[in-house]
């Protein structure tokens, strides 16, 4: 019997700690769910057309405000100008509250609060857009 007791006690303590690993790892399907507010403005697909945003295929790693064929505000022109490059550290700021990290952005998106949410929709834009 205390064969037993030891044995669920390790097979409970290994979902506790693979659960607890799953949770820290960024939800595609929540991020896939919470793009779709996106896809108004934006396309994903390698190639695929500018709307009233950027296409976002191979935005991570680019210079913000370069993408040819976009007419972009005049603060993202210059956040570009001074340096900003997409990356997940910009991308979280940016999909947090866009206003604080490009003032006068035209982007009409009040951001994500939620870590979560940001890091789950970086992780599904990553895997659409070819970073990864």
């Amino acid at each position: 019997m205390r064969g037993l007791y030891a044995g669920l006690a390790v097979l409970a303590l290994t979902f506790s700690v693979s659960g607890a690993a799953s949770a820290d790892e960024p939800d595609l399907a929540l991020g896939e769910k919470l793009f779709a507010r996106c896809k108004a403005c934006h396309t994903l697909d390698e190639g695929g057309k500018n709307v009233i945003g950027p296409n976002l295929y191979g935005i991570f790693g680019m210079t913000a405000g370069t993408r040819e064929g976009v007419t972009y505000s005049r603060a993202m022109k210059a956040k570009g100008e001074e340096g900003l490059v997409w990356d997940d550290e910009t991308m979280s700021a940016y999909l947090e509250k866009p206003s604080a990290v490009v003032p006068g952005t035209s982007m009409a998106f009040p951001g994500l609060r939620k870590p979560e949410e940001r890091a789950s929709l970086i992780a599904f834009l990553k895997r659409e857009t070819g970073a990864e």
